[in-house]
Order: structure tokens, then sequence, then C-alpha cells
């Protein structure tokens, strides 16, 4: 390929006043003005920013900048969106998102009324324990033993065999969502000051019948107490047991059969008796004595109820502002006067 003169002088000439016109604008701005920053436009103090700045985007491609201001970036996203612009999830969100399931957990379990979350805390902890321990350690160590609680002064094991439920299973499961749901219906309907008075004493019946008829472990056996106590409180109500409609007295001597059923035995149905009768217990002293002219005794003590029941504390307390409202002002005298 050859080139003629003419045609060489002319391109030469043509690229002199390119470049001198791009020198004559460029002529204006200073490198100095400019501050360069990561993932964002360039700014300067010049009113002609604007069309320096565009004429470098489009030279680059990609982002361009916004009339309002900042530029768009791939990380220019809302506080409350986990993902990027091209759609992956940002470094972090799976640990946000972890954080509020437990936060979500928490509340949960704090909305749980205190006696219930404390019996149920126990449960989850004497559980442990006995993964922990083995089945022979857990025997010895949290079982009820009359001869040691009573001369080895080992009084944790009426409270432990009250909240161990056994081995994690669907049984285990069962029997504590019962413990919640049965503890959550008689703590809302009595009180927390009279819901301890309850479990105080079903622990402590349990503990001579457990003990008079071999039992290590009687977790089942206050369930059953719950439940024979709310059942006889409203017997005629209807209520829906596996695909039957039953009358809720009836409720716990089927929860006895079933589990009779499933074990195959009838020793399975003892728990059961058991807290049927401790249970009893309490309702026919607190419930039917009074109305046959006798006193009840099951009543909590005046501190623990001011200390544990919130409801009476707001109405002690509305009441001595209404008689402090009440009370009438005299004019009084002044020091000194006859």
């Amino acid at each position: 390929m050859t080139f003629s003169a003419p045609r060489c002088m002319g391109t030469v000439v043509a690229l002199a006043c390119i470049g001198a016109s791009i020198a004559k604008q460029s002529s204006h701005y200073s490198f100095s003005t400019y501050s360069f920053q990561p993932r964002r436009t360039f700014t300067t103090k010049s009113p002609d920013s604007t069309y320096l700045s565009n004429l470098i985007f489009d030279i680059r491609g990609g982002a361009q900048k916004k009339k309002g201001g900042r530029t768009a970036s791939l990380y220019s996203t809302s506080k409350t969106n986990n993902k990027t612009a091209t759609g992956k999830q940002k470094v972090g969100a799976a640990k946000e998102e972890k954080k509020s399931a437990v936060s979500d957990t928490l509340t949960k379990y704090k909305s749980i009324l205190p006696l219930t979350r404390i019996y149920i805390t126990m449960v989850g902890v004497v559980t442990l324990l006995g993964l922990i321990l083995g089945d022979e350690l857990s025997q010895g160590l949290l079982a009820l033993d009359p001869i040691r609680v009573m001369y080895g002064l080992e009084l944790w094991r009426p409270f432990t065999a009250a909240c161990f439920l056994g081995p994690p299973s669907i049984g285990w499961l069962m029997n504590a969502y019962y413990l919640f749901e049965y503890g959550s219906s008689l703590e809302r309907a009595f009180g927390t000051a009279q819901h301890l008075l309850f479990l105080l004493l079903q622990i402590g019946f349990l503990s001579v019948f457990s003990a008079f008829f071999a039992q290590p472990f009687f977790a089942q056996s206050v369930i059953t107490s719950m439940l024979h106590v709310l059942s006889r409180s409203m017997p005629n109500q209807k209520v829906k047991w596996l695909i039957f409609t039953v009358p809720y007295w009836t409720l716990p001597y089927g929860l006895m059969a079933s589990d009779v059923l499933q074990a195959g035995n009838a020793a399975a149905a003892l728990p059961h008796v058991l807290g049927i009768l401790s249970g009893h217990l309490f309702f026919f002293h607190k419930n039917i004595w009074p109305k046959l002219g006798g006193e009840d005794w099951l009543v909590p003590p005046d501190f623990l109820v001011q200390r544990l029941d919130a409801d009476a504390r707001n109405i002690s307390k509305s009441s001595i502002n209404a008689a402090l409202k009440s009370r009438k002002k005299g004019k009084g005298k002044k020091l000194g006067s006859s």
C-alpha cells in the first residue's frame, strides 16, 4: 500500500486541529480540583464538570450519573434489601437473617408466662443433664430417693423428678407441649402466685405417692394433675381428642388409656392415676370444700401475690391512690397559733 504526499499532509493537519480543539477545551479544567473516590463519580468545583464526567462515562461505559446527584452503582441498594443489583446476596445477609430468627425465638420464649417458662426451662436442663450423664448416672443423681432426701439432704431430687420426661423423643415432645399448654392455662386462670402454690403442693403430694409406689420420676403425673384440675373446672365443655368430641372431664382418662395402649402394659396407667389423685386433692380443698362450709386454706400469702401478680400490684396501687385522693385537705394551723 502506498500513501501520497498530499493525502498524508491532509491527515496530519486534521489531527493537529482536533488535538488543538481538545487542548483548548481541557485547558479550562484543573486535575487538582478532582477528588477520586472508589465507586463514586468525579466531583469538581467547576460548573462544567458534568460535561467532562458524562464524557468519561460514555467512553468507559457502565453506570451513568443520576440527575439528582449521586451515581448508581452495583452496591447502591436500599438498607432493607439484602441483595445487590446483580441479584446476589450481600455479604452478612445470612447472618442478619439468622439473628432475626434467633431474636424471634427469644421474643416468643419471653412471652411465655413466667412460672411456666421456668418450668419448661428446668425440663430442658434436666433432659440435657440426662443425656450427658447417661441412664445410670441420671437415675442415681436425678431420681427421687426418699432416703437420700431425708438423711442426705439431697433436696433437689423432688424437683428433678418432677422435671425429667425421659430422653428426647416424640413422646417427650408431646409431654412438653402438654406441660406448656396446661401450665399456661392454669397460670393464666389462677395467677402466678396461686399456680406456684399449686405446683409446690403437687410436688409434695407426688413425692409421697411416688415414694410409696417406687416411682423414680413423676413429671407425667404433674401434667395429668394440671389436666385434671382444668377438666374439673369446666367438666361439660366439649373438646376434640383424636377424632372424637368428648366432655372435658374425660380427657385425663382418655390420655391414660392411650398411654396404656401404646405401652401394652397396664403399669403405664399408674402415673396418670397418681396425677388424678393429687390434682383432685387440690381441686377438692380449693373449690368443693369451701362450698361445703369449710375454709379455703390453699390461698397464697399476700407478699407472694404482691410480688408475682402484676394485676394485684396494679389494683393495690390504684386503691392507695384513690384513698389518698379521697382524703380531705384541711386548712391547718400556723406554728405557735392557739
